[in-house]
């Protein structure tokens, strides 16, 4: 696996992990909150001999440029940043994968139907609809939610300083991921990339920028104008792979995927958690290998 730097027309230069060989089928797999793209660390080991990975640290993370403000985190720049990417590599079609927020950006670019998509992954990673009405009627799921409306709090950053990152890194993944199996390197590495100046606002700016409404819990609330307009229907091939144990994103996220598209397949993985590229890299490779060759 070898790293670039790219200058991106959106702006921004960023950092890419490239795998496998250049003439496989391509593939842009992108992570999640709060991460990088060594998310994919152990699965691209499994399929670097079958697909070209291109795997990025997304605005704001990793080694990626950092810009200031909530606006340069809008849904729109960050899928423009996607397609940016794909110019700079000469990559014209490819399949797009995403987990947790990286997700968020897969559905998003797939559902603006730009035909360079070709193909859908998602690892536990909601579709909009489906997660936007869960978190209006479904008490559990609005509870697991709410600590998106404490990352939207402009005194996050402070709160996250002041029990410092080891503390943070602990909260962030214990309840997900057995802490036993991140070697020390990986935890020193993640730590690394949070405490670059402005990381950590930049990472935070993803849940401040996005049009996601988290009703507070208890409280009474319609339903959100766009959510009643809907979403176009995915006409793509779409594999949802799913860990089932996930705490932040809950089995209702299911309930109706098979609808949101003409091809959707999913593959629920029972026993593991919302980290699943982390827990379970032999069956998130095993689904993602023939999805990502075209079979």
């Amino acid at each position: 696996m070898r790293q670039e730097l790219r200058s991106l027309s959106t702006g921004i230069t960023m950092n890419v992990a490239i795998t496998g060989h250049d003439d496989a089928p391509p593939a842009i797999l992108l992570h999640g909150f709060p991460e990088s793209h060594r998310t994919w660390r152990e699965v691209e080991k499994r399929l670097e001999d079958r697909v070209r990975l291109i795997m990025p640290d997304l605005r704001g993370f990793g080694q990626t440029d950092r810009p200031a403000g909530v606006e340069a985190y809008s849904t729109e720049t960050l899928v423009a940043d996607i397609f940016a990417l794909a110019d700079e590599l000469d990559v014209e079609r490819f399949t797009l994968v995403g987990h947790d927020w990286g997700g968020a950006i897969a559905w998003a670019a797939a559902l603006r139907g730009n035909p360079r998509v070709e193909r859908l992954g998602i690892v536990n990673s909601p579709h909009p609809l489906i997660f936007q009405k869960s978190l209006v009627e479904d008490e559990a799921q609005r509870a697991a939610s709410q600590y998106i409306t404490a990352f939207r709090d402009p005194g996050m950053e402070a709160a996250i300083t002041r029990m410092g990152f080891d503390t943070f890194f602990d909260k962030s993944f214990s309840k997900h991921v057995d802490l036993a199996r991140i070697s020390s390197d990986e935890r020193a590495r993640y730590i690394a990339d949070w405490s670059r100046p402005g990381a950590l606002t930049a990472m935070l700016n993803w849940y401040r920028a996005s049009q996601i409404f988290v009703p507070p819990m208890g409280e009474e609330t319609v339903m959100p104008d766009w959510v009643e307009r809907g979403l176009p229907k995915l006409h793509m091939p779409v594999r949802v792979i799913w860990g089932i144990e996930d705490k932040a994103l809950l089995p209702v996220q299911l309930e109706g995927m098979g609808e949101v598209g003409d091809d959707v397949e999913v593959f629920p993985l029972k026993g593991v958690g919302h980290f699943a590229p982390w827990e379970a890299p032999d069956k998130v490779a095993d689904a993602l290998a023939p999805f990502l060759a075209g079979n």
